[in-house]
């Protein structure tokens, strides 16, 4: 499309702000709506975790409202702390109370990370006809703490276990045994279980919250800390004078954690699936590695959609001559077009998904009806069951590596035929033909193994009823015994 069809409506500069890259965090609330939100909530306390990015904050409830059962407060209160102790300062090394006014004037929140990789949020203010960015540090989101909940039920437990256990009850002497271990062996266990998801909790869990002042909106606190999401220096961005391969490279590093080929590929044969590669991977393999996971995965291509994939997205110097010399290896040449030869769709110690067929009977079934479809335009989904010996969810997995269903219920092709390619290169035409002819036999022999199942039940039938019509004079088998049973009764 031309300029003057698309003309550019306004242009807008880009800043990038840093100033509150090691503390923005963004909230979500994923309980709250719109209407019913926090804006004009009053926050009583609020604790943060640095290391571990978690945040608590308790929301102030209005008590005085209509809306509000102080009644049932009350209860709260006194199932989360005990007796009402409104007041009273908590004896030395007992918890303070949740609610110390007695009531449940306050609701706690607590956070969770929902992303562990935020380097690609940022958060974006417009102003003065000019876009500001700030790297984002975390996002979490807070959802309501019903820890009142879960100290009524330890409350409740330790009281149980108080009358339970009787003070006159005399204590009984047990033999114990002592084993004193190595000095080393408390510190090896301890970094030991500093590596395990075990230990991460524990770390988590044993990082002191720390206290926190929450600045209302509107403040003049809070209205400093905005200003720090605009950038200070409106210097020009050097990222912008590159184009636009380079842009988008320096903006999406893909090569920087790219899985090695060596890594996945035996990760997916013991999960029995075949490997998913993306581009970066694409590139560090062999020119023969590039086709046969391309058409694997695009099940038929052309030569000319093959070539412009290598060149737009793999390697733009590839040679259209070196990919046609490697191509026979790993593809076959169906009508003018590529398909992928049925080692590479199942590759050796398969089983299918559904009863677990070999690759071995796979392959020997696709090619069949890579044969069938040289010769024929559209297949019957029964007739190839038949031939193959296939139970159906394997013929329908076959059948859709290279074909589809069509409006009158038969298989046809991916792709038409390409014979533009075929003119160009006869003599891959008749170099795949002369390879079709010397297994046509072959493909024909099962068709005839399936005639002939056919052939033999209509002639066992022919032969009984010949059988019966030349012993004319013996009476049937069903007339004897009705003739014969008078005279035993």
């Amino acid at each position: 499309m031309d300029d003057e069809e698309d003309p550019i409506v306004e242009e807008i500069p880009v800043f990038l702000s840093k100033n509150l890259q090691d503390s923005l965090y963004l909230f979500q609330y994923p309980t709250k709506t719109e209407l019913a939100n926090h804006d004009d909530s009053v926050v009583v306390n609020c604790c943060v975790k640095p290391f571990a990015q978690e945040v608590k904050v308790d929301f102030g409830l209005d008590t005085e409202s209509g809306h509000y059962d102080r009644f049932k407060g009350e209860q709260f209160a006194q199932a989360a702390d005990g007796k009402n102790t409104y007041g009273a300062a908590p004896p030395k090394g007992v918890e303070r109370p949740t609610y110390k006014r007695g009531i449940m004037d306050k609701q706690a929140f607590t956070s969770s990370r929902s992303l562990t990789d935020v380097t690609k949020y940022i958060v974006g203010i417009y102003t003065d006809r000019e876009v500001h960015l700030s790297p984002l540090t975390s996002i979490v989101q807070l959802r309501p703490a019903l820890s009142h909940f879960d100290k009524e039920d330890k409350r409740k437990k330790a009281e149980q276990k108080a009358q339970a256990e009787d003070p006159e009850e005399e204590e009984v002497l047990q033999q114990v045994t002592v084993k004193f271990a190595r000095g080393n062996t408390k510190s090896n266990a301890k970094e030991q279980r500093a590596g395990t998801y075990d230990g991460f909790v524990q770390r988590i869990a044993d990082e002191p919250w720390c206290e926190a002042y929450w600045h209302p909106r509107g403040t003049p606190t809070a209205e400093l800390e905005r200003q720090k999401l605009f950038a200070t220096s409106h210097q020009s961005n050097q990222a912008l004078a590159l184009n636009a391969g380079d842009y988008l490279k320096r903006l999406l590093p893909y090569d920087e954690h790219v899985q090695p080929v060596e890594a996945a590929a035996p990760a997916a044969a013991a999960a029995q699936v075949l490997p998913v590669y993306n581009k970066a991977m694409l590139r560090t393999m062999p020119l023969l590695e590039q086709l046969r996971v391309l058409l694997r995965d695009a099940k038929m291509l052309s030569f000319g959609d093959l070539l412009e994939v290598l060149v737009e997205h793999v390697d733009p110097h590839v040679a259209a001559d070196k990919v046609l010399a490697l191509l026979p290896q790993v593809a076959i040449l169906l009508h003018g077009n590529w398909v992928p030869r049925s080692e590479v769709v199942f590759p050796e110690k398969m089983l299918s998904h559904a009863n677990g067929v070999a690759a071995e009977q796979m392959i020997r079934a696709r090619d069949y009806i890579l044969f069938r479809f040289s010769r024929t335009a559209c297949l019957y989904r029964a007739q190839v069951m038949a031939a193959t010996q296939l139970p159906p969810a394997e013929t329908l997995d076959v059948l859709r590596t290279v074909a589809r269903v069509n409006a009158t219920k038969r298989w046809e092709l991916l792709l038409p035929p390409d014979k533009e390619f075929e003119q160009k290169h006869p003599e891959l035409v008749q170099r795949q033909e002369l390879h079709w002819r010397a297994s046509e036999q072959h493909y024909n022999e099962m068709d005839w193994a399936k005639e002939t199942k056919r052939v033999r039940k209509r002639s066992t039938r022919k032969s009984e009823s010949s059988t019966q019509s030349s012993n004319t004079s013996m009476p049937p088998p069903a007339l004897n015994q009705v003739a014969n049973t008078p005279a035993e009764t």
